[in-house]
């Protein structure tokens, strides 16, 4: 191995050693602790501490990284506290997730990392968010992501390097090729000779480095940094290495042939920096055992500190707690003034007036900006507030979801536009496993609001029309709101932008341009998780949302003789289970009426609640009146027979004759 110093004096040689010493003492102390039984799992960076201890050196303190599970240099050399880490291994108070996440499972803004989670390959998209964030701001900065050989594979390396060169983001996306992605070696992975030859796919900077060598590692990572903050656009890194351990301890490493971990061996980064340093004459063989018991005297004690910290006492109100971030509503003077106005322009107004609130804000979806959306919501945004705003995007869901993950991240706002809510699936793993569950495991705000244009009744057949509330309210973290008329689209609208917390946002696409409703003038927040009674009644409550209230004022404008009690829940997520458990114990009858198909849909949620809580005052069985077990169909006599509906009256007669 050729290691060239350039201008580095013997001091700052050492300096550089004991960064790369640092993460190899403490993971051989790691290792004697798993085999001890005094930690749980641990996945072994050793042979590939060069990477991250040099990529980590070469950015700027200020500049975001997101590293993988086996890049404790990172956080090392970033001089994130050691007790800190220890408590987030054994699970402790005292580590990043309280106990919540393990491993490098969190992130922490003091030291601008974002660790990854176990779906390896969304942390990419985040990467372009933060450096969009960083590009809008004018601040000349690059931002650093790692993924493995392995993650290649995904389609999220894909969108998030496809968004970044459409773009021109400064990210380095650095891929830690060590060969075996847990026991699947790479001639099974991919059939590229290099990996960083898919560069030229994106029409973008592709260069391959020896992983194991810190020197070329740092000066590569500088050059490259210091080369994007000043013309941003993304490179790709590939970085030969080797996982001398298995993917975790547990795996072992006997799918590898002993002879390639030998002659890997004798490639270790640390020995190899070593070797050279002795032959300059910067470093003395007896001082290596002194430097490693200079680590060790440090970690030491502060294990031994961690592991007597108390267990964790489990507290259902903090867990409930923590799941979403505090927020009270903006305060407003609501106007006096108002017009009637459709559902779709109540919507546009909602987002112009947030866009004109907070500068932070983008939006992002597919034909957004000049064709304005496929439903022209935001038709002529782009005018107003430019395109670095009212942002275009490549056809890629989970890319888009990511990015503006990453965008919350680094102090901004973003709301993303499914061009049909049934698109949002090939997004799912952002939304339900980063966006839902980042503020729970380390306390981190994302104000990401997805618009979800969804519903039937345009005979758009099972693509275009699907109902999918449901995969979303049952996601802890997520808030999912559904209006039914105008004033609510606006009012909910502008609460979701303001709210820091994750919200989906379905809007019916029947209702956009079929439905009026007068709407104050001027800003409005509606109270999200809060239900609005539409109309008295007191011989039974109709519970429904979206387009099924209509539904159900339908059925009631043909039964003037009724008096039926109908509540709008306008949120899913929280839902106002104290507005509706009251309409039942007055009226003593539900129906949980709503679009979405019958089977586990969210009507199914609020039918066992009314039961737990209303069985004495109810008169009648808890009765549902939904869609067809079915995909939704194109047909318009199918479609029709598929919506609830078609069986309200039916099922209406049967509550009330019970």
């Amino acid at each position: 191995m050729i290691f060239d110093r350039k201008n580095l004096d013997d001091n700052a040689l050492i300096a550089i050693y004991k960064k790369l010493l640092y993460p190899r003492v403490v993971e051989e102390k790691m290792l004697i602790l798993l085999r001890q039984g005094r930690i749980g799992k641990w996945f072994s960076g050793i042979g590939q501490e060069a990477i991250a201890v040099g990529a980590a050196l070469a950015m700027h303190p200020d500049e975001y990284i997101l590293p993988m599970h086996r890049n404790l240099g990172v956080f090392t050399t970033r001089g994130v506290p050691f007790n800190r880490l220890m408590g987030q291994w054994t699970g402790k108070a005292s580590g990043f997730t309280k106990g919540r996440d393990r491993s490098f499972h969190f992130g922490t803004q003091e030291h601008k990392i974002i660790g990854m989670i176990s779906h390896l390959g969304p942390q990419m998209a985040l990467a372009d968010g933060i450096a969009l964030a960083d590009v809008l701001s004018k601040n000349k900065k690059a931002t650093l992501v790692f993924t493995g050989e392995g993650g290649t594979s995904e389609g999220d390396f894909h969108e998030a390097v496809n968004i970044a060169a459409v773009w021109n983001l400064p990210v380095i996306f650095l891929i830690e090729n060590n060969a075996y992605a847990l026991s699947t070696p790479t001639h099974e992975q991919y059939r590229a000779k290099k990996l960083v030859d898919k560069a030229i796919g994106y029409g973008i900077e592709g260069r391959q480095l020896n992983g194991n060598n810190i020197l070329e590692m740092y000066y590569a990572i500088s050059e490259i940094a210091h080369s994007i903050r000043q013309r941003p656009r993304p490179v790709l890194v590939e970085c030969k290495t080797f996982r001398i351990r298995g993917h975790e301890e547990a795996s072992g490493t006997k799918y590898v042939p002993p002879e390639l971990i030998a002659e890997w061996q004798d490639r270790d980064p640390v020995r190899s920096f070593e070797n050279y340093l002795i032959s300059q004459g910067a470093l003395r063989p007896e001082w290596i055992p002194f430097l490693r018991d200079e680590i060790l005297k440090e970690i030491d004690p502060v294990i031994d500190k961690v592991l007597m910290e108390k267990d964790i006492r489990p507290n259902v109100f903090t867990e409930l707690g923590d799941v979403y971030k505090p927020f009270t509503r903006p305060s407003f003077k609501l106007s006096p003034k108002s017009q009637v106005i459709r559902y779709i322009d109540a919507l546009r107004d909602g987002l112009l007036l947030s866009m004109e609130r907070y500068p932070n804000l983008v939006l992002m979806g597919q034909d957004i900006a000049e064709y304005g959306g496929v439903f022209k919501v935001t038709e002529n945004f782009h005018e107003f507030f430019g395109k670095e705003r009212v942002r275009n995007t490549p056809l890629c869901e989970s890319g888009v979801i990511g990015a503006a993950m990453g965008l919350s991240l680094n102090g901004y706002k973003a709301v993303v536009e499914m061009q049909f809510a049934d698109f949002v699936s090939s997004g799912f793993t952002q939304v339900v496993n980063n966006l839902a569950k980042t503020h729970y495991r380390w306390g981190q705000n994302v104000d990401v609001v997805i618009r979800m244009p969804t519903g039937a009744g345009t005979a758009g057949g099972p693509f275009h029309s699907q109902s999918n509330e449901a995969w979303f309210t049952k996601t802890p973290g997520l808030k999912v709101v559904y209006p039914a008329f105008p004033a609510d689209a606006k009012g909910l609208m502008m609460s979701a932008i303001a709210d820091p917390n994750p919200v989906m946002y379905f809007e019916h696409k029947y209702l956009y341009r079929n439905l009026t409703g007068e709407v104050p003038d001027g800003e409005i927040f509606v109270e999200i998780g809060k239900a609005r009674v539409v109309k008295k009644g007191t011989q039974a409550t109709i519970i429904a949302y979206g387009y099924a209230v209509h539904w159900a004022l339908e059925y009631l404008s043909n039964h003037p003789e009724l008096s039926i009690e109908i509540i709008d829940l306008r949120s899913l997520q929280p839902w106002d289970c104290a507005t509706v458990m009251a309409s039942v114990k007055k009226t003593n009858r539900a129906l949980v009426l709503h679009e979405d198909t019958l089977t586990s849909g969210f009507g199914a949620e609020v039918a066992a609640t009314i039961s737990e809580k209303c069985f004495k005052e109810l008169a009648a069985p808890v009765m549902r009146c939904a869609s067809l077990d079915t995909p939704v169909p194109m047909d318009k006599g199918l479609e029709s027979q598929f919506l609830g509906k078609s069986r309200l009256e039916k099922v209406m007669q049967q509550l009330l004759a019970y």
